[in-house]
């Protein structure tokens, strides 16, 4: 049983029903508990690993290598920065200075408000129009602070 109210083991074991059987599926599985829940919960690493016979420590060590993978809730919205080599040669370390300074927290954090989490990426694949924002999955490119700030007003 788990103490966070937010864990869902029908979402769990649902996201293991649907790939446990496919070879690789670890990541896929990853992937759609985020999906579905919004996060990883701690909870969901026994089930993971003994539905794929791996160990604990293996399930967890993919989740924290992969920057993708959240093991708590994010805030409302979910905000990422580029910070690959292309987008930092067109602006990002401006850019993701003014949005921490804007959000009042740092990457890997949520605003005080619990409003937006602020996430690092390192590709978002529009590397010739960087630098390149991600808020609530949809990619905008050749963002300034003036339209960063333009962009989190819209769809608040």
């Amino acid at each position: 049983m788990s103490a966070d109210p937010s864990f869902d083991p029908q979402a769990i074991q649902a996201a293991i029903d649907a790939f446990a059987d496919m070879p690789g599926a670890l990541l896929p599985i990853l992937h759609s508990i985020q999906e579905r829940v919004g996060y990883i919960p701690p909870a969901a690493v026994t089930p993971v690993a003994a539905a794929l016979n791996l160990s604990r420590a293996e399930v967890h060590g993919v989740i924290s290598y992969y920057h993708h993978f959240r093991d708590r809730p994010c805030g409302k919205r979910m905000v990422e920065i580029c910070r690959a080599e292309a987008c930092q040669a067109r602006g990002a370390r401006q850019l993701d200075a003014h949005a921490r300074q804007r959000l009042g927290c740092e990457f890997h954090q949520t605003s005080a408000e619990h409003d937006v989490t602020l996430e690092p990426v390192y590709c978002l694949g529009l590397c010739a129009t960087g630098p390149a924002v991600s808020i609530d999955g949809q990619l905008h490119s050749r963002v300034t602070p003036e339209r960063f700030d333009a962009l989190l007003e819209q769809n608040p």
